[in-house]
């Protein structure tokens, strides 16, 4: 076994870094050919390396973590274990784990040699209209879109779990159910991240009654790190489910308390918006880099298409070359970055409602085109680039997981309520929180939404429409054989924080720990600047100025949870230290 090596960190870069003996620990970069690493992950305070032969489960808290290996180890698949692994985060990791919510789930077999997609993204209620985000003066009303009842799309998440294990996986829902159930009646013991959550939006969870009695005790005090968090009316509402299917969400009691919440706040969802709910199956996106087979979420993701998009774009320079995060590499990323959410502003949206050139935008001669437009030694503004020609047509708290079974089965998931705890109300009686979705919107066609995206009539509000979304579970391929299975949380850097994981093991040759733990950098277009993370030397800093970048320093980006498998069947799971419950364990 390799040598771990420990180093101090320069400043804490993120904060699940543990101090120990006066000095922040960070992980170890231990730099191997892919298929050969040796990987070492944050579990509890120590650094170990993990590895497996039969199954490996990655996901940002540690009680689905060992949910989900329960069921790899009983002979289920990484079907089985990623519904097991959803439900389960919706019980402890509430502020993004959803039922009422909605995402996107990846799904390769090798034995059957395809990659399916299944879409489970939230929608737009019937009653819905294009400027019922706008204040009487024609500005978009954030509070509205964000923060009431109106912001909440119809969740999908329980169609799209029961969909992949009825089409793919092999246990029945109930059985799929039963550690949330008992995790959400009989309680957890809560980490600091808990409740260190709770107390940051206090503010807005204690504005409705229905919250306040779900996350602060009888006497409005917080739960404290340590204390058992028990949900009764959660776990009633997923035995309802285990009992009755999808009709235990969409029809009955359930139902019944949603369209009561709607009603209470002046939300639209009704019991008809609820019936008529129906996931997708949708046809990933899919490219080659390198020699690697790419395969990410289509739209109403627009998370896949600029992911090879950018990649494209990028496979015309010699990145391996000119380094990791150098400040050279980090230029011709930021270019290529700007490019491919300047096209996302106009053209993406729900394919169902509108045409999206996904042919156009992945396509080698595209990116070529808009790879000659790149001057390796000065920026291009903003402000003089516009979105291109790619005929012809064809959040923060977001969580992801990644499972990976003896099978030849991998399953890449990400799912949302958009912000943190989504709109903060909690639907009185069945014990979940609604999504805030419908900000996801472009409320008014070219001005930004929370993450600063700007959005065009592509992504424009109608009934029944899927809003554009930046998750992108990918899984990458080798000779038929998975290779590589990643995603990540974080909204507009979702697209950016699952392509640096790409690069870093395709083109850099880290390791999946590495890979997933490396300082990140983020341009999205408008506003005009590269995020970066803690980590990126100011050398390199100084020289993206002086190539005419505006650089700044902010918090952590993403959590990618991430799987790599080797050349001799070996799994390698890298959780992300970003998340201080991010835990992978394989057997």
């Amino acid at each position: 076994m390799h040598k771990l090596q420990y180093f101090a960190c320069p400043t804490a870069m993120f904060r699940a870094a543990r101090p120990v003996m006066g000095l922040t620990l960070c992980w170890a970069l231990i730099i191997a050919a892919p298929g050969q690493a040796r990987e070492a992950i944050l579990e509890g305070d120590r650094f170990v390396p993990v590895e497996a032969k039969n199954g490996m489960v990655v996901t940002s808290h540690y009680l689905a973590t060992d949910e989900a290996l329960k069921v790899l180890e009983q002979g289920g698949n990484a079907v089985d274990a990623a519904v097991t692994t959803a439900f389960a985060l919706a019980v402890t990791q509430p502020r993004s784990g959803n039922i009422g919510g909605g995402g996107f789930m990846l799904i390769s077999s090798e034995q059957r040699d395809e990659v399916v997609a299944i879409d489970y993204r939230e929608r737009a209620p019937a009653l819905a209209s294009r400027d019922m985000f706008l204040a009487t003066d024609g500005s978009a009303d954030e509070a509205l879109s964000r923060y009431s009842h109106k912001s909440a799309g119809v969740p999908g998440t329980v169609a799209g779990l029961a969909l992949a294990l009825e089409r793919y996986g092999t246990i029945s829902l109930a059985q799929a159910l039963a550690p949330a159930i008992r995790l959400a009646e009989e309680g957890f013991i809560i980490p600091a991240r808990f409740s260190d959550g709770i107390n940051d939006a206090a503010d807005k969870l204690r504005q409705h009654e229905s919250s306040r009695k779900i996350f602060f005790k009888p006497d409005g005090s917080s739960y404290e790190p340590g204390e058992r968090f028990i949900q009764k009316d959660l776990a009633a509402t997923l035995k309802r489910i285990a009992e009755q299917g999808v009709n235990g969400f969409y029809q009955g009691t359930t139902a019944d308390l949603i369209v009561a919440e709607m009603q209470r706040g002046g939300g639209l969802i009704t019991h008809e918006d609820l019936k008529n709910y129906q996931p997708a199956l949708r046809q990933p996106v899919h490219g080659n880099y390198r020699g690697y087979d790419i395969y990410s979420m289509s739209p109403p993701s627009s998370g896949g298409a600029h992911i090879l998009q950018i990649l494209n774009i990028l496979e015309g320079f010699p990145i391996a070359s000119t380094g990791h995060n150098s400040a050279l590499t980090i230029h011709l990323m930021a270019e290529a970055m700007t490019r491919a959410y300047a096209d996302r502003s106009k053209y993406l949206g729900d394919s169902d409602f509108v045409q999206v050139p996904i042919k156009g935008l992945t396509s080698k001669t595209y990116a070529e085109q808009l790879r000659g437009e790149i001057k390796q030694e000065q920026a291009t503004a903003s402000a003089t680039l516009l979105p291109g020609n790619p005929a012809p047509y064809e959040s923060n708290d977001t969580t992801h997981f990644s499972i990976v079974d003896k099978f030849g089965n991998a399953v890449s998931n990400t799912y949302t309520i958009n912000f943190s705890y989504g709109s903060h109300i909690v639907v009185d009686g069945a014990g979940f929180l609604l999504n805030n979705e419908m900000d996801d919107f472009s409320a008014k066609p070219g001005v930004a939404n929370a993450y600063g995206l700007i959005g065009g009539e592509a992504n424009k509000i109608e009934p029944n429409k899927r809003m554009l979304s930046s998750m992108s579970p990918t899984i990458v391929k080798k000779d038929g054989k998975n290779f590589l299975v990643t995603g990540s949380p974080g909204g507009s850097r979702i697209i950016t924080t699952t392509l640096q994981v790409l690069m870093n093991v395709i083109d850099h040759r880290l390791n999946i720990q590495a890979a997933v733990s490396a300082p990140r950098v983020h341009h999205q277009w408008l506003p005009d600047e590269i995020r970066i993370e803690e980590g990126i030397s100011p050398d390199t800093i100084r020289l993206l100025e002086q190539l005419g970048h505006t650089v700044v320093r902010k918090d952590a980006m993403g959590a990618s949870q991430s799987i790599m498998v080797g050349g001799d069947g070996r799994l390698y799971g890298g959780a992300d230290p970003r998340r201080s419950t991010s835990s992978a364990k394989g057997f």
